[in-house]
This record gives structure tokens, sequence and C-alpha cells, in this order.
């Protein structure tokens, strides 16, 4: 590429062999954040725990400006400001998010990107108009294949300037399993700047590369969407070249909260010897989970964890359940993980699903915990009094 752009929008690329983190990759580390895992410990996320991406600026809105658009392909164009979205009869979805790349640091080769580990998830309480009654009152046109979401986030990416846009097939924005939500609230508050303030779209199940932020054009189309954040990236490909499939729906996940306490820098657990309550989260972009196993052997050996249903009513169908299972600690070095099994049959693989963007890499959890001296732990007794109560059950002695 010629011009001021060739050094500074490139296209994707690999790390060479023993390439570390880039001063670019640091930067994007340092504007977008993932959640701590010790606060899988909430049903609901907390906003300033919740994973972050934001792929250019958070741009600024203004409560009175607001308007969103709903045009294209319909018998009644729509412009509405939030008191008549507000109008419409509102639903609230609990609904697990994660991104696209979570996992990507972790692939050999690495993609260059932002270097997600496993944390780029959260889940939510959403509030909003399905989307499905926008478009109801819009009247689709029978030509209409796919609807095109644009917000006001505008940037560059390999060389294109664009505001962010993604699409949905038309049979999945009028549906409602999942129902796709226009949201202006999260967690029973104002969306924050960083989530989308003030509209966004929640699609149940889908990776958060659907989820378009600062919504303020629908627009109904009788061709595919052809924009770059649809066909150039969010692909599944081996090869450069290689048009690839589609990033759609999340792959099954397990994560554990890491036990017993941290070193600073690496971030290696110690435990005291005992017995110790092993605790994660599990989902699905096909819900719900079925199985949850756990490995305290690098992956040798696995036993189940007691699954928790998913919480609620159906609102609760598209958010991640707990799980629990009982180890206990004796001297050593132990590498913990968890695999969710879903009820589609997926099951997280051992291996990493390798592909040039670094996309659904649901590769299972590892954690290096230390064991060697002190008292027996206290939280064991401590959690089993708490979850005498829980759904997940009482775990095993």
């Amino acid at each position: 590429m010629d011009g001021p752009l060739g050094d500074v929008s490139l296209p994707g690329r690999l790390a060479e062999p023993g390439e570390g983190i880039s001063p670019e990759e640091l930067a994007l580390a340092a504007r977008n954040h993932g959640l701590p895992l010790e606060a899988l410990r909430y049903d609901i996320t907390p906003p300033g725990l919740h994973y972050v991406l934001v792929h250019y600026d958070i741009p600024e809105i203004r409560d009175g400006s607001v308007q969103l658009t709903v045009h294209g392909r319909v018998r009644t164009p729509l412009a509405l400001d939030l008191a008549a979205l507000r109008s419409f009869p509102a639903v609230t979805l609990r609904v697990t998010m994660e991104c696209a790349g979570n996992g990507r640091a972790r692939l050999v080769p690495r993609p260059v990107s932002q270097p997600w580990l496993v944390e780029a998830v959260g889940t939510a309480e959403w509030t909003g108009v399905p989307l499905r009654l926008l478009l109801a009152e819009a009247g689709v046109e029978p030509d209409a294949v796919e609807a095109v979401f644009c917000g006001a986030d505008h940037g560059i990416e390999r060389g294109v300037e664009q505001d962010y846009r993604r699409s949905l097939p038309v049979d999945v924005a009028t549906g409602d399993t999942p129902e796709v939500l226009v949201a202006y609230a999260m967690n029973g508050g104002p969306l924050p700047p960083q989530h989308g303030h003030p509209l966004r779209l929640v699609v149940p199940g889908w990776y958060g590369m659907a989820h378009v932020k600062w919504l303020r054009e629908i627009r109904l189309t009788e061709t595919p969407f052809t924009g770059f954040q649809q066909t150039t990236a969010y692909r599944y490909r081996q090869e450069p070249d290689d048009p690839g499939e589609a990033v759609t729906r999340m792959a099954p996940r397990a994560l554990m909260i890491p036990p017993g306490f941290p070193d600073f820098m690496s971030r290696t657990r110690f435990v005291r010897p005992g017995r110790v309550l092993l605790r994660g989260r599990a989902w699905s972009g096909e819900p719900p989970v079925a199985r949850v196993e756990v490995s305290t052997d690098d992956g040798r050996s696995w036993y189940d964890a007691e699954l928790a249903p998913p919480d609620g009513d159906g609102r609760h169908a598209w958010a991640w359940q707990r799980w629990q299972a009982p180890w206990k600690a004796v001297p050593g070095t132990h590498v913990l993980s968890a695999r969710a099994t879903d009820a589609g049959g997926r099951v997280q693989p051992l291996t990493q699903p390798w592909n040039r963007g670094g996309f659904g890499n649901n590769l299972i959890q590892r954690i290096v915990v230390h064991c060697g001296w002190g008292e027996p732990t206290a939280e064991w007794d401590e959690l089993r009094r708490g979850a005498s109560s829980s759904p997940a059950g009482t775990p095993r002695p």
C-alpha cells in the first residue's frame, strides 16, 4: 500500500517464532480489558469488570441527539429517539458475551492483534426493545435477506476507512430464539460509554463482534452485506486468500476461578494442603451446557463436576452456568483444567483449533497450582456451607 497508511494499517499477520508482544498489541491490551477470573463468582458481571473491546474510539453521543433509523427494504422507514424506543415493550435478558478472539494470544503461531488470553467474557442483564418488534413496525419487504447494523464508531482497519458495520440474516433478526435486542440498559442502569451508550445490539449466543455498539442505523438489504467486518474480518481462515467461514455462535467453554492466591507477576497459584472446592462457569452459543469435567493432572484424567442448570426461566437460557467440583490438594505442582460439553455434543478441545484470525479458540484452560506448606485450607468448609443452598448442589466429600 502506498501513502501514509502503508506503515500504519497493515494486513493481518502471524507473529514470527519467538516474537514477543509488540508495543501496538500492548496498547490494544491497555485500551481493552478482560474479566478478572475471580469475578466469575458473580452471576451478573458488574459493568466495570465485564470484558471490553473497542475497535476505534468511544464516540461522544449526547442523549438528545440519539436517533435510530430503520430503512432500506422496509415498507415504513422509522426514525426513533430514546423516548420512542422506550414506548415499545421492554425485555430484559441475561446474556453471556464473549469476544471472538478470546484465547488468541495462546495460539502458536500467534495472530498479531488484541492479545486475549481467556478473560474476554462477561454476563450482563440487558434491557431493551426486541429487534423483531421494530422490524415488524417497519414492515420488512419479502425480498430482504439481511439486516445491516451501523455503529457510530469510525476508523481505519487494514487501509479501509469505515464505520463499524455487521449484518445478521433476516431470520435471525426477526426471530425470537434467540430474541435479538436493541438494548438501552445494562444491569438496570444506562449503558456505560464503553458498552455502547446509548444503544447497542445484543445477539444472544453469538460472539461479541455481532453485538454492534453505539447503534445508529439498521438497513434491510436485498443482497448479502459485503463490508469489511463481515467478509474480511471475523472469518475462520487457514490461508490469507482463503474466503473462510463466517464467525457466528460461541463455542462451548468452561472457565475455572483460579483457587488459592497468586504470585503478582506470573499469576501462578498457591494453595495449602487439604480440600479445595473448584468453581467456575460454563457456556455455549448453542445452550445449554450438558456436562463439565475437571482435571487436576494436566488432562491425563477427568471427573465430572456438579453443573447447575441455566438460572431462572427462558430469559436466562443464554447465560453461563455455575459448576463446582471437589479437589484434595496434596504437596506438589498441579495443572488444573475444566472442559465443557454442550447439549449438541460439542466438546472443548485438548489441542488448539488454529486459524489465522485467532477466532473461536476454546482450548481448555490450564492453571498451574503449587501446594506444599501450611495448614489445611478453611476454604473448603466455607465454600461448602455457602454452596449448600446453590442449584449446583453440595460437593462430594
